[in-house]
């Protein structure tokens, strides 16, 4: 299989809504070329979920309390209709994204809801460590963005390793229910609580 460049990977995914897996996939096969790409997930019968103008209206709310009773998550997720929304699939992902919460502490959604004032903070945190490691200043900003990127992956929530299966993530898992529902499945919000936090 090709080696994929990770920008046309989200580019397709931005325009066709499928699971990244499935988008790597298809451009491995298309040999980077994003039309013929489109093309191979169209014959696979894969719907082209962004830009269809179905919004995420309706869906779940799901309470999780960890066990000990020192843990809890409510989590919003959305999907196009309520027919989709009490299928088995789709409370079956809430009940374990509530879960994956939990467990992974994440902080935002999306790399999109990061304040900007905690990215520029962190930028900063990692490029005086890169500049003390003795990194020659025109890598440092690369490996800025590199480590921006791990950082993304801690505390982002589609960005996470799932817990349930950490070789994918959290949006893999969403982009793969939407393609199986034929509808959008976003992560609208979350709030997590533990005991004694601030």
């Amino acid at each position: 299989m090709t080696e994929v460049d990770l920008d046309l990977v989200k580019r397709l995914r931005a325009e066709t809504g499928v699971g990244v897996m499935d988008c790597k996939r298809a451009l491995a096969q298309a040999g980077g070329d994003v039309e013929k790409a489109k093309r191979i997930l169209r014959t696979e019968g894969k719907e082209f979920l962004a830009g269809t103008g179905r919004e995420a209206r309706e869906g779940r709310i799901e309470a999780y309390v960890h066990h000990s009773g020192k843990i809890g998550v409510l989590l919003e997720v959305n999907t196009s209709t309520d027919f989709a929304a009490n299928s088995e699939a789709f409370r079956e992902l809430v009940k374990n994204l509530a879960m994956h919460i939990a467990a992974s502490k994440p902080r935002w959604v999306s790399p999109d809801q990061v304040p900007p004032e905690a990215v520029e903070q962190e930028r900063e945190v990692l490029r005086k460590q890169a500049e003390k490691e003795g990194k020659p200043a025109p890598i440092v900003e690369k490996i800025v963005e590199g480590r921006l990127h791990k950082f993304y992956e801690e505390n982002c929530l589609v960005k996470q390793p799932y817990v349930r299966d950490p070789n994918i993530k959290v949006e893999d898992i969403l982009g793969e229910l939407a393609s199986k529902l034929g509808e959008p499945v976003v992560i609208r919000r979350f709030v997590r609580f533990q005991v004694g936090e601030g």
